[in-house]
């Protein structure tokens, strides 16, 4: 054969191999681009139902985050109302500076002074003191969703040595009377105990000076903290 020929022949095998190449990429190039074209659909599919959800979860949100905020201020308007039924109740405690209240957002206090419920270095409540508390423990049952709790504090003038056998330090005399005070709020005002906790914190934490006559009679006291029911346990 002449050599023309197979010069044509090696020409149209690699023309047939150059073609078949071409198709093959071709073909694989128009599957990838498929594939990727619905990856690309499938995605955003998703990122659709993302954001569908994503709005949902927030209306969600701030429906529960107003409901928060009305219940919230609602509770506090209760509170004040509470506030103002107490300040009526002990105006003339308060007038003599023997009863203190104060209130901070959802919590409310009464301050005490220990001469108008105790002799002095004693834990029985005095009958005029059982009529004080008789009146702030009316208000304070009224209440829904707080937590009573009633703390005993002493100045930091020891237990004479007569007393010691009955209250051999301040603890003990401190929580003896938030005692006494938690049994009378259960048992003659009618509080229910799952409410109520008592706790004596002795002479470490002062409202006022221990150096005179004055600021040792402010630290003894009664205080009745009345806190929503999440934050009572210290």
């Amino acid at each position: 054969m002449k050599p023309a020929f197979f010069v044509t022949l090696a020409v149209a095998l690699l023309l047939g191999a150059l073609a078949a190449w071409f198709y093959e990429g071709r073909a694989d190039a128009l599957a990838r681009a498929a594939s990727l074209t619905a990856t690309a659909d499938s995605l955003t599919t998703e990122a659709s139902e993302l954001r569908t959800a994503n709005g949902q979860l927030q209306a969600t949100l701030d429906s529960q985050a107003i409901a928060a905020s009305a219940a919230k201020e609602a509770e506090i308007q209760r509170l004040k109302a509470t506030y103002a039924e107490l300040e009526q109740s002990m105006r003339t405690e308060i007038t003599q500076g023997q009863v203190q209240i104060t209130r901070l957002a959802d919590q409310l206090r009464v301050s005490l002074v220990d001469r108008i419920l105790f002799p002095s270095g004693e834990a029985d409540i005095t009958p005029a003191g059982l009529k004080v508390l008789a009146r702030v423990g009316k208000v304070l049952k009224a209440t829904t969703g707080k937590i009573v709790r009633v703390e005993g504090h002493t100045d930091n003038v020891a237990i004479s040595p007569a007393l010691r056998k009955t209250f051999p330090t301040n603890w003990e005399l401190s929580t003896a009377r938030a005692t006494n005070v938690v049994r009378f709020l259960q048992d003659s005002v009618g509080i229910e105990p799952a409410r109520l906790q008592a706790v004596g914190l002795s002479e470490y934490h002062p409202i006022a000076s221990n150096d005179t006559p004055k600021g040792r009679g402010q630290n003894r006291r009664i205080e009745i903290g009345l806190l929503p029911q999440a934050e009572a346990r210290p």
